[in-house]
C-alpha cells in the first residue's frame, strides 16, 4: 500500500471512516527528525496492507494538527474505529511503531 496524503478535505473519508487501523505521520519538510522517520513509515505502508498509512503536513494542515494536539513533530497517531488508540512524539524505531499498531 502507498501512503495517503491527508488534508482537511479528505480526512473524514480516509481516516474517520476507514475500516482499517490508521497510522498518521504528522510531519513538515523542514523537520530533520521527520525526514529520518519518513522512510520507516513508508516501509510500514509497503509491508502492512492491513494498516492505512497517512501523512499530514503540519504546515499545510494546521487545523488538523491542532485537533490532535500536535505540539512537536514528528508525531505518530494510531486511530482505530475513529478513535485515537495510541500517540508517539519524536523518532522511534520501527519495532515500537509496530507495537503501537
Amino acid at each position: 500500500m502507498s501512503v495517503t496524503v491527508i488534508t482537511s478535505q479528505n480526512f473524514e473519508t480516509e481516516v474517520t471512516a476507514s475500516e482499517k487501523t490508521v497510522l498518521i505521520d504528522f510531519w513538515a519538510s523542514w523537520c530533520g527528525p521527520c525526514r529520518m522517520l519518513s522512510p520507516v513509515v513508508d516501509e510500514i505502508a509497503e509491508e502492512h496492507a492491513d494498516v492505512k498509512v497517512c501523512k499530514i503536513n503540519v504546515d499545510d494542515e494546521q487545523e488538523l494538527a491542532g485537533r490532535f494536539g500536535v505540539m512537536s513533530i514528528p508525531t505518530l497517531v494510531v486511530i482505530s474505529g475513529g478513535q485515537v488508540k495510541n500517540k508517539s512524539v519524536g523518532v522511534i524505531p520501527k519495532e515500537k511503531i509496530l507495537e503501537m499498531l
